[in-house]
């Protein structure tokens, strides 16, 4: 899999929020980086290899308690000097080759995670006395 890049709208309002926000998001496996974006800083950005969005979601939920909407999901866009490079080199080979690497990786797809409210067992043939 190739870097991803997330964009994220929270509704925070203090900058307290905002720290937590980036140790939640960066504390996630295959996080490579994070930020804040916006004129209110109330965008998050990630860039990870392998982030699971649902995942992240569910735990900026869950431990702050503020909305989360996932804006955007996309690869993450090269560098225009890295563009040029390849386009100075510009062999078809190249362009065969990773071309053939993208058809051979597996093509997953996202999982959705559900918890199960948390039961509590009765055995009515148990007594206490």
């Amino acid at each position: 899999m190739g870097k991803q890049k997330m964009i994220l709208k929270l509704s925070l309002q203090d900058d307290k929020k905002r720290s937590k926000v980036m140790q939640i998001a960066v504390s996630l496996n295959g996080v490579i980086s994070a930020g804040l974006e916006g004129e209110a800083k109330d965008k998050l950005v990630v860039i990870g290899d392998g982030v699971d969005a649902v995942k992240l979601i569910s735990v900026l939920r869950k431990k702050m308690g503020c909305s989360v909407e996932l804006i955007s999901i996309g690869p993450v866009e090269q560098k225009k000097a890295d563009k040029k490079d390849n386009k100075s080199e510009g062999d078809g080979k190249q362009q065969q080759q990773q071309q053939q690497q993208q058809q051979q990786q597996p093509v997953t797809l996202p999982y959705h995670y559900y918890e199960s409210p948390a039961e509590t067992k009765y055995d009515p043939g148990c007594s206490l006395m």
